[in-house]
């Protein structure tokens, strides 16, 4: 029996529970309902459950209709007006600015640094991704990591990634291999060489159907497929029966929508809006305006601390996201020993998911200061932090890749991108920073 991941109704119940723990919902009666038919928690890193969980699915899905009639007390909307009207830092709109071709090349040569950096070693724990790399003296990282060399009861404790340790350790790197956080920068290039830059969440979607497979997403952007196949129209489709609607997928989507508005964040903020609210709310969607308008910024910027507050001047300082990535950065900017920062991360933050937005955007946050625009330094920073390693190093290294114009050798590879989706199976990161060029305002 296929047990299909991140869509079964009886498997998003510990996870809605769990979102409305931190999103401010009481739901105690609601819990313990679950709990007394023999409902699990949410699944600390697994998207399924054994199939006999299938006898709760009635039960599952009423309930989950009954969490999502509650609101969240807490002062995060969604709504760009509401979002705008709660953020008084929003800042203007600006004309594009001029950008060195350079940057954009190297902003799309970082993200695909740190992905790859991150993918072998994607649900590994902090402290097993440290292991690895101190046993093949890799550490403080500064390259691939690599199996050569890894004692046998270090590789049986951490075990790799088992899809991506065949394309992305030192050993077998071959160019960059398929991922979905590059697959999702090259959607929002298709949306906006399709739809131009007036694109909707409907254009959004259409893109999603006609080119992404169902079995490239994940988390909150395959519930909000599956809605789409079920008739739910956006935005209703981040919010049925969708409790990964804070999870990081839509930051990891919201870099195209940076680079083509450079100098302009709050211009990026409201494409990456867009874009989010098919799949996410509130701290989900503010994660997305994060990234894109640090993106936007980093193409013109001289620092990272530039780049981050770019970022949070268009998050409402209400939310919990604002918050984590403020005391994230001051953290990273009154510490000289990253591991203390990141232990402080993890004193706030541990029990989210390891792919949850606030924690993994406070890391990005923390390595990009920390960094102070050293490419090596952000990707392994955001990577060492062992949360969702490839998706918290590919957006520290595109920001820090267009700050540098570039990357360090060690992490150029052969100049050609895998990926399933249709025009872009073998293309170079050259074409698409030429692309990206083409689609900012003349």
């Amino acid at each position: 029996m296929i047990r299909l991941t991140w869509v079964q109704p009886e498997d998003l119940v510990g996870h809605e529970l769990r979102q409305a723990a931190e999103d401010g919902r009481d739901v105690g009666a609601i819990a313990a309902r679950w709990r007394a038919a023999g409902g699990h928690d949410a699944p600390p890193r697994a998207g399924a459950s054994e199939p006999r969980a299938r006898a709760l699915r009635p039960l599952a899905e009423s309930l989950l209709d009954e969490l999502a009639a509650m609101p969240s007390p807490l002062p995060e909307p969604t709504d760009l007006d509401a979002i705008i009207a709660a953020t008084p830092t929003w800042p203007a709109p600006a004309p594009a600015s001029a950008v060195d071709p350079a940057r954009v090349l190297g902003a799309w040569q970082g993200r695909a640094a740190g992905c790859v950096l991150g993918k072998p070693v994607e649900k590994i724990p902090r402290q097993g991704v440290r292991e690895i790399a101190e046993s093949t003296g890799n550490w403080p990282i500064r390259g691939w990591f690599t199996a050569e060399g890894l004692p046998r009861e270090v590789a049986a404790r951490w075990p790799w990634n088992r899809r991506s340790a065949v394309n992305s350790l030192a050993e077998n790197i071959d160019g960059i291999p398929e991922d979905d956080d590059l697959n999702y920068p090259l959607l929002a290039l298709t949306v906006l060489e399709r739809h131009g830059r007036g694109f909707t969440t409907d254009d959004v979607a259409a893109v999603w159907l006609d080119e992404l497979p169902a079995g490239r997403t994940f988390t909150a952007e395959r519930v909000a497929y599956r809605n789409l196949l079920s008739g739910v129209e956006p935005p209703e489709t981040a919010t049925h029966r969708n409790p990964f609607r804070e999870w990081i997928g839509a930051l990891i989507r919201a870099d195209v929508y940076g680079w083509v508005n450079p100098g302009d964040p709050a211009t990026a903020a409201g494409y990456a809006w867009r874009d989010a609210r098919l799949t996410h709310t509130a701290n989900g969607v503010y994660g997305a305006m994060f990234a894109a308008a640090m993106c936007a910024q980093s193409l013109v910027a001289t620092s990272a601390e530039e780049v981050v507050a770019a970022g949070l001047s268009v998050v409402p300082p209400g939310s919990r996201l604002h918050e984590a990535v403020r005391r994230a950065a001051e953290d990273a900017a009154a510490e000289r020993d990253f591991e203390r920062v990141v232990d402080r991360l993890y004193e706030r933050h541990g029990r989210l998911h390891w792919v949850h937005t606030i924690n993994n955007a406070a890391l990005v946050a923390a390595a990009l200061v920390h960094g102070d625009g050293d490419v090596t330094a952000s990707i392994a920073g955001a990577v060492a932090g062992g949360w969702d390693t490839d998706s918290a190093g590919a957006t520290a290294g595109s920001v820090a890749g267009a700050l540098n114009g570039g990357v360090p050798d060690q992490w150029i590879t052969k100049n050609t991108l895998a990926s399933s989706l249709t025009g872009f199976d073998g293309i170079g990161l050259d074409e698409l920073a030429r692309r990206t060029q083409e689609m900012m305002e003349p």
